[in-house]
């Protein structure tokens, strides 16, 4: 029973550095924030299709690379719940790998543009945002994140092990 949560502890600390990595390459080339945003570490978003241990290690992840990269409170609170909500989602529907990438697409989609708006004061519309946003999760969770998912995937139970604990 130990081994396992160490396990989980060292799968999520590992995704969570992985994401915030990821984070700063993409906010190198300025993709990281913004109304259109490709974040490359959204793509390990499909985790949670593997392991638990990816839905703390995104959130934290998230977490910290919002704090890091200097975004704003809202953006720090909102778009690390954004991640959680998706990674949650995309655990929830591990049965049927080609959803993974859905729920955080949905949730990114749903929260960013509220953040874009009153966090950052972008005067986009609402809609505006959405589609920008949802453009840039497309890319990142849907094409980068399945195309991972499905290199992962073979090699799944060397790489992952079972962590149900």
């Amino acid at each position: 029973m130990k081994n396992k949560k160490v396990l989980f502890m060292a799968q999520a600390a590992m995704i969570a550095a992985i994401y915030v990595v990821l984070t700063f390459v993409a906010n190198a080339f300025g993709l990281a924030s913004g109304s259109i945003q490709v974040r490359l570490s959204e793509a390990l978003t499909v985790l949670p299709y593997f392991t638990p241990a990816a839905i703390p290690g995104l959130f934290i992840g998230c977490l910290f690379s919002n704090i890091l990269t200097g975004c704003c409170l809202l953006d720090i609170i909102m778009g690390s719940i954004a991640t959680l909500i998706g990674a949650v989602g995309t655990y929830a529907l591990r049965k049927i790998k080609w959803t993974a990438p859905l729920p955080p697409i949905i949730a990114n989609i749903l929260i960013v543009p509220f953040v874009l708006i009153n966090g950052y004061g972008i005067p986009s519309p609402y809609g505006l945002l959405m589609l920008t946003v949802g453009i840039g999760e497309v890319i990142s969770c849907g094409i980068l994140g399945m195309g991972l998912l499905l290199v992962l995937d073979k090699n799944k139970e060397a790489i992952f092990h079972n962590v149900n604990v």
